[in-house]
């Protein structure tokens, strides 16, 4: 006969205390944070606004119920839509994430951590506009860069030491817990209330990792990230209603969250919560690729013009690249659908090589029809080199590296281009910045007239004018 277990309430998991203690308490000082913070939103409402070009993605969008009214309702930029914040928060990570050329964080964990921004935005536009319907003060963007900066940090931080890939588990589980935790603290929640809020989001069910692979690669991985952070503003607003949490969520034997889902590993802290993942986030500028391949694609593209010329004389095209990419994006065999093609690193090469260039229109039907991109991807060999491997992992490089080179019948080859470092990355931060400007004034054009891309242009240029420009003012600028 076993044992009767002692039911006594257990201390909270100390992960979930440094993290509410993060969220709700820590100042963050770092200018440097603060200035990539306002790049990051402009880049990820560019992103958004470029995707809302595309019908897929728009029949996501808008209320859950059609007609729906909401007082004080959030907007979703670049539409006519004001919702709860719930449902906005969806809305908002939706389009942000459909194009999968938002930033990036790669280590032990990948993911896209400006994916928050939806639950942020949507949270402080409803907060703000229900507070001047009460005569209170609006946040300010100043709120909305803090709680991005706090966002990031994280969820690249737990990604540094923990790799939910490994047991299928799909990273959009650390969007589920940055934003519950920023968004409980930016709605007002103590402490207590921010434990209880991220005690659920762990206990949650979540999301396998078997819609980004072969052979089930699909939208969803389009609209996971809204899928999480809409889910982190509930757990909030439940939270705030006084519904109790769960402390040892993680750590309790058998049933949590470590046991269950994690192979029985603990769950720590690579680093402390400051600002290091903004600093070094990793913007995609040149074109909508996985970033596992970002530095495939630059290859092939500088690659292009001897190509082209020499196409029907290829004999074999060597692909080196490191082992996240080989268990991500290497992929044989048909591509369905624009979401399969985006995540097959051949696809994205044989772009590069035919065309000089890659956008999102590559990924269509359309342009996925061209027989010689099939004619090339049977073409090419993939292996790891264990140098880049090495290199992904190390904290002071975190490249993410590819080769190309071209091989010929008559037994000569092109030059092997290798490139460690994408322009997004923040080693090349003062060639990317310009680039991060274009993109955000052509994804501005492919939603608004000049006037009004002229004005956000001109706020997102001035860090002190922005940071002081009030949440709903701020959103208005996006609505149509």
């Amino acid at each position: 006969m076993s044992s009767p277990v002692f039911n006594a309430k257990p201390e909270p998991d100390q992960l979930l205390v440094d993290i509410a203690s993060y969220a709700s308490a820590y100042k963050i000082e770092s200018d440097a944070a603060y200035e990539t913070a306002r790049y990051c939103l402009m880049d990820t409402l560019g992103c958004g606004l470029l995707a809302l070009r595309y019908p897929e993605c728009t029949k996501l969008l808008g209320p859950v119920v059609p007609g729906t009214v909401v007082p004080h309702g959030a907007r979703v930029p670049g539409t006519s839509y004001m919702l709860d914040p719930i449902t906005a928060a969806f809305n908002i990570g939706c389009i942000n994430r459909w194009l999968d050329y938002n930033d990036t964080w790669l280590a032990a964990e990948w993911g896209h951590p400006s994916d928050n921004l939806g639950g942020i935005l949507a949270a402080a536009d409803y907060l703000s506009r229900r507070n001047l319907s009460e005569g209170k003060l609006p946040l300010t963007m100043r709120d909305v860069l803090t709680a991005m900066i706090k966002a990031h940090e994280i969820q690249g931080v737990l990604a540094l030491n923990h790799s939910f890939n490994r047991v299928g588990l799909d990273h959009v589980i650390l969007v589920k817990i940055a934003s519950t935790a920023v968004v409980t603290a930016m709605l007002g929640g103590t402490q207590s209330e921010i434990i209880n809020a991220v005690s659920h989001a762990w206990l949650d069910g979540h999301s396998l990792r078997a819609y980004r692979h072969s052979p089930n690669t699909g939208t969803r991985k389009s609209w996971a990230a809204g899928d999480a952070t809409s889910r982190a503003v509930r757990l909030a607003l439940l939270a705030l209603n006084g519904e109790m949490g769960y402390p040892s969520v993680l750590s309790t034997p058998e049933w949590g969250f470590s046991d269950v889902l994690f192979k029985g590993k603990k769950l720590q802290q690579a680093r402390k919560f400051e600002s290091y993942v903004m600093e070094n986030i990793l913007f995609k500028l040149s074109f909508p690729a996985e970033f596992h391949g970002q530095t495939a694609v630059e290859a092939a593209i500088a690659l292009h013009p001897e190509a082209a010329l020499r196409f029907h004389e290829l004999d074999h095209i060597m692909l080196t690249t490191h082992e996240s990419a080989l268990r991500i994006i290497d992929k044989q065999g048909p591509l369905h659908n624009p979401a399969d093609r985006d995540h097959c690193l051949q696809y994205m090469v044989a772009i590069g090589l035919l065309y000089g260039g890659l956008t999102a229109d590559h990924y269509e039907d359309l342009a996925a029809a061209d027989p010689r991109i099939d004619q090339l991807r049977l073409k090419m060999i993939a292996k790891e080199d264990p140098s880049f491997s090495a290199d992904y992992l190390d904290e002071n490089k975190r490249s993410i590296a590819n080769a190309v080179q071209l091989f010929y019948l008559d037994g000569t080859s092109s030059e092997r281009i290798e490139i460690a470092y994408p322009v997004g990355h923040s080693r090349r931060r003062s060639e990317g910045i310009p680039l991060l400007w274009h993109k955000f004034e052509a994804n501005l054009r492919s939603r608004f007239p000049v006037k009004q891309t002229q004005l956000i242009m001109e706020l997102c240029q001035n860090q002190a004018g922005l940071e002081e420009t009030s949440v709903p003012q701020f959103m208005d600028m996006f609505f149509i």
